[in-house]
């Protein structure tokens, strides 16, 4: 893959939707890409626009492009998102930030021990083995063939992802800005929140009307092919695996773009 190769899938549209605020993010030109769950397709189209939507800005300083989570999974094709970001880390003019998931600490919780942790399988896991090779029937049959799936899913996985997945970020504030995977709890100082809530909160985020230190930018809840806008937080999770719709914001002082790419 190359930015050339990004920039020709971009077929000329842009951000399709402006929001004003007072918001900073210090001059910063920032992208968030919200859960990607393998939909490999949509990820190449997504970087298209983004690419064809940075050429028209100058920014000042190196554009940083952040993920919020969960690029396994569900989807056909979590391994080649996983090559995907790998690339990006290392070689993209962006200065990239890769969020911890909840589905990337079920796999890693798999591979660590896959006998206590075979309930991955069934939340989509079955699909990552899929993507590297590794037959998910065996793997759901006995203690002994999990193992065995995991040991395969080892040998048939470059390095660099396992390395990309045991170094994801938990927490990236940016202005007057935070990204997170799930949420955070209300009423808990941002430096103080758990993994667990990080990756995996719900309702009591979702729901929660009163202000947070930061505007809270966020994947893991969606409700259909549209960002969420709501009170001291975004959500940019579109459910890209089952709407077709895989969805970015690109943020900058005092305005929050919507890009999306459709299949």
């Amino acid at each position: 893959m190359t930015l050339a190769e990004l920039y020709e899938d971009d077929q000329g549209e842009h951000a399709e939707n402006l929001h004003r605020n007072s918001a900073s993010v210090a001059g910063e030109l920032v992208y968030c890409i919200g859960d990607i769950h393998g939909c490999y397709d949509l990820l190449k189209l997504l970087l298209g626009k983004i690419v064809g939507d940075l050429a028209h800005r100058s920014p000042a300083q190196r554009p940083i492009l952040i993920f919020c989570g969960n690029y396994v999974d569900k989807g056909p094709a979590s391994s080649k998102v996983l090559e995907t970001v790998c690339w990006l880390k290392r070689y993209a003019p962006f200065e990239t930030h890769l969020l911890m998931g909840d589905h990337e600490r079920a796999m890693l919780n798999y591979i660590e021990d896959p006998q206590s942790a075979s309930d991955w399988l069934e939340q989509g896991g079955s699909n990552t083995l899929d993507s590297y090779g590794v037959p998910h029937s065996v793997a759901m049959a006995s203690v002994l063939d999990q193992v065995r799936a995991r040991d395969d899913l080892l040998h048939r996985m470059p390095a660099s992802h396992l390395a990309a997945l045991k170094n994801l970020e938990q927490i990236i504030g940016i202005g007057d800005y935070a990204f997170v995977h799930a949420g955070v709890r209300p009423q808990v100082r941002l430096d103080r929140q758990s993994l667990d809530d990080l990756t995996g909160i719900g309702s009591e985020f979702l729901d929660w009307t009163g202000r947070f230190d930061k505007i809270i930018v966020h994947g893991h809840a969606w409700k259909d092919d549209q960002v969420q806008f709501a009170r001291h937080r975004i959500g940019v999770d579109t459910g890209a695996y089952e709407t077709g719709v895989l969805s970015a914001v690109r943020i900058e002082d005092e305005a929050v773009e919507i890009i999306q790419a459709r299949i």
